[in-house]
């Protein structure tokens, strides 16, 4: 697990630290983030049929960046609490956008008082080597954002920027 770290911009708030990690399969990847906090502080969407939804960034939300070493173009991965996700393929920053297909995504999050860990399961051809961002959206109960990356660019919160992408995944 590494730890991510809260944008210098963002209010402590209920959380006080999430770890996350990401690990290459032979189908894809699989991911775990862990939120240590106060979860009742935090806006949870409820369960939901696990299914492929927009705009999942827009509360509390996970997220995986997959870019192939030396490629423009990278992959995002979105995933929610309540067991939603979203994938999208771009050419380069925030430019191309679209659907990106997989075989599968499970979602699985389980929360008590102090903790949650959400777990994913992905199967899609996602190339190797690659430099990969782990980040987190989590929204209070008052509606306030905390953002959450392994690292930053200067400015505001930019999960696109390949500052994020600190980590080396190889198969």
């Amino acid at each position: 697990m590494r730890p991510l770290m809260l944008h210098r911009t963002c209010d402590l708030g209920p959380i006080r630290a999430i770890t996350a990690s990401v690990t290459a399969t032979p189908q894809g990847c699989q991911a775990e983030f862990r939120l240590d906090g106060r979860i009742s502080g935090i806006i949870l969407p409820p369960p939901e049929q696990s299914e492929r939804m927009d705009n999942l960034w827009q509360t509390t939300c996970f997220e995986i960046f997959w870019q192939p070493l030396g490629d423009t173009a990278y992959r995002e991965f979105n995933f929610s609490p309540s067991g939603r996700w979203a994938t999208y393929d771009f050419d380069s920053f925030r430019e191309g956008m679209r659907d990106a297909p997989v075989a599968s995504i499970l979602v699985d999050c389980s929360h008590d008082e102090g903790e949650l860990i959400l777990r994913a399961s992905i199967a899609a051809d996602l190339p190797s080597p690659a430099q990969v961002a782990l980040n987190a959206v989590v929204e209070h109960a008052d509606g306030g954002k905390q953002y959450w990356a392994l690292a930053f660019p200067p400015g505001p919160p930019e999960f696109h920027s390949e500052a994020n992408r600190q980590m080396i995944i190889e198969r």
